[in-house]
């Protein structure tokens, strides 16, 4: 069973003492079926352009100034499981498993253009064209080693919490549509999960995809309300939220109670990038 969380959870992002944000996605067959929705793009084209947006915006965050430049308040990993394994940044950073936040607004794969409708300042809206950086694609195809995912997640992170003594523990967003074809993977994930720093354990959080249009299950506090062994699987790969946490999910509207776990079930692309975006936004330095 997972721990129940006792730190404090309140370690500032700074230079000194920089955060971890991993990401384990899901890159097998089944990612290319439809998300639902309006163009019934799949979940992989669906997930690529959610982190994409997400490594944007912590760039942005860290980004102090144009003369200061990007402050290296963060160290970013993208690993991919499927028949292609391992760390899924492209173009100079390919094959690193971390990166700097820095290095990551330094060296984008491509840049591509796209239209996004912003305020004319007349009250109206008008349409324009913008730059958009990208990492990496994703690649579905093969099975869903997650056991395999989740231990090299393990080796990748220990030496970061060992050099990272006092910074807030690393967060793992692990991304899926599917069953671990590689095993039972709770025990790779309560190995991973009780990786620490002084500031409190490395906390998990499981994303189930669908594109069926049951309502979601939202940061559960009992396998109870989940509908097959699937699913409890994944409850129980999760780190129970420690009330830092759950005060940030709750500020945005989620109802969370004592011992809620860091879980979204039958989520849409609304849910990924919700999560995503308020486990990332940590107390960082100015």
């Amino acid at each position: 069973m997972p721990y129940v969380e006792s730190m404090s959870y309140s370690a500032e992002i700074s230079r000194r003492q920089p955060g971890c944000i991993f990401f384990l996605i899901d890159q097998s067959t089944s990612m290319n079926l439809p998300m639902g929705g309006p163009g019934d793009e799949s979940r992989a084209e669906h997930l690529t352009v959610a982190i994409n947006r997400l490594l944007q915006e912590l760039v942005v965050r860290c980004t102090k100034s144009q003369d200061e430049g990007v402050r290296e308040y963060f160290d970013v990993g993208v690993f991919g499981y499927g028949e292609s394994f391992g760390p899924a940044l492209g173009g100079e950073l390919e094959g690193q498993e971390l990166v700097s936040i820095r290095d990551v607004a330094e060296h984008p794969l491509r840049l591509e253009t796209m239209t996004r409708t912003v305020p004319d300042g007349k009250g109206g809206t008008t349409e324009t064209e913008v730059r958009f950086p990208v990492w990496f694609d994703l690649d579905a195809l093969g099975k869903t080693p997650m056991c395999r995912a989740l231990s090299d997640a393990y080796d990748i992170l220990a030496p970061w919490v060992e050099s990272h003594p006092e910074s807030f523990p690393p967060l793992v967003f692990n991304i899926t549509d599917g069953e671990a074809s590689d095993g039972d993977p709770r025990d790779p994930a309560a190995r991973l999960r009780e990786l620490k720093t002084e500031d409190g354990h490395l906390l998990l959080f499981n994303v189930h995809l669908s594109s069926i249009e049951d309502e979601p299950i939202h940061y559960p506090t009992a396998s109870s309300t989940l509908p097959d062994e699937f699913a409890n699987q994944l409850y129980e790969m999760s780190s129970i939220m420690p009330p830092p946490v759950r005060e940030r999910f709750a500020e945005e509207g989620y109802d969370m109670q004592d011992q809620a776990r860091a879980f979204v079930f039958n989520a849409d692309i609304g849910d990924v990038v919700q999560c995503l975006d308020i486990g990332t936004r940590l107390k960082m330095r100015r």
